[in-house]
């Protein structure tokens, strides 16, 4: 199925491995990269491919004295390829460039996963997004896994922190018990040991699953449940903080990053940087606009209180260890390097992850 895209994307002249082609009318040489991504353009991660990364680096290129010129070649909306294929679409070079979602590659990207396993360590995902950024940056580990798939990490997306919609009220831990939760993927791990079910399911199927009883809440964060309508049939939001989750980036064609001049490399590479950080304050912006039009919509928010939230924390079993020893030699490394910075960076995990792993 990647082939025939990848024929129907060569047949459509997108031209991808960045090929050099002068353009005699403006003295400029015209980079062709094809673009794309498994979600829309509405997409948060996949807005700022288009609304940010692509005009900046236009920009950029024409400041720097306009000797090159990208001509981009847009496959946005899964009209290439599925989430499912979003890594394999850079290896392959299906795209020279798009939303990599490492945190559907367990298996082939497993270290850039660390924060699904390290529950309640930061709620701040500008924090998170700077200190992924740097650690791809500066660990070999994180790197490598880039690397050896072919590709080459330009910026970091990220989810806010997550909280509990559920269509009951949340007060203490007990009243977490027996009831089914929609919990995705690894978040399920999230809610052992407090008595919740978890039941697996994504954003677009919450709201037909609680108001139809198969579930009863979901594990979410605010911009993501806002243009769900969740809140309507699970209008209790208890704050929780679970912690923003580091989702995968803005990846690069490592061939066609090889291939491309080096001051072109370079504006690549500090767009990158910067949409990491544009990205993160959007995040901000929309999570506070959709807590807002929730509540302004009938939504009721409270905060689980502290001591409560303390026994969810100690009730957890030790997640992190079995990632590490789930995800190669270097987990273990990448779980410390990971934390340091976090601490570094001013945060207080509510649980030191790293300190329990011997």
């Amino acid at each position: 199925m990647i082939q025939t895209r990848r024929q129907i994307l060569r047949s459509g002249a997108a031209a991808t491995g960045a090929i050099l082609m002068p353009s005699i009318a403006k003295a400029q040489q015209s980079i062709t990269i094809a673009i794309g991504a498994s979600h829309p353009v509405q997409n948060l991660w996949v807005f700022h491919m288009k609304n940010t990364f692509q005009p900046e680096v236009d920009k950029a290129l024409e400041l720097a004295g306009g000797k090159f010129k990208v001509n981009w070649k847009e496959a946005y909306g899964g009209t290439l390829y599925k989430f499912t294929d979003t890594m394999k679409a850079v290896r392959d070079n299906i795209v020279d460039i798009g939303f990599v979602g490492t945190l559907w590659e367990a298996d082939s990207m497993p270290l850039q996963n660390v924060t699904y396993f390290t529950p309640f360590s930061t709620g701040d995902h500008r924090t998170l997004i700077r200190v992924f950024d740097k650690l791809h940056d500066e660990n070999a580990a994180m790197k490598d896994a880039w690397t050896k798939n072919n590709m080459a990490p330009l910026a970091s997306f990220a989810t806010e922190t997550y909280h509990v919609w559920s269509n009951f009220p949340i007060k203490t831990m007990d009243d977490l018990k027996n009831r089914r939760i929609n919990a995705p993927g690894t978040s399920a791990n999230w809610l052992r040991g407090t008595g919740a079910v978890p039941v697996d399911g994504a954003l677009t199927t919450y709201y037909t699953n609680i108001q139809t009883g198969v579930t009863e809440g979901a594990l979410s964060f605010a911009s993501g449940i806002l243009p769900t309508r969740v809140f309507e049939v699970a209008k209790y939001v208890t704050e929780v903080d679970l912690g923003a989750m580091y989702v995968g980036g803005l990846g690069i064609n490592k061939r066609t990053y090889d291939r491309l001049p080096p001051e072109v490399q370079k504006v690549f590479t500090d767009v990158g940087r910067a949409v990491s950080l544009r990205h993160a304050e959007d995040i901000t912006t929309r999570n506070a606009a959709a807590v807002k039009e929730m509540t302004e919509k009938g939504a009721i928010v409270s905060k689980l209180a502290d001591s409560e939230r303390d026994k969810w924390i100690k009730g957890l079993p030790n997640i992190a260890k079995t990632w590490v020893d789930a995800s190669g030699a270097s987990a273990k490394g990448v779980l410390e390097a990971y934390f340091k910075e976090l601490r570094a960076s001013g945060s207080k995990p509510a649980r030191d992850w790293d300190k329990e792993i011997a």
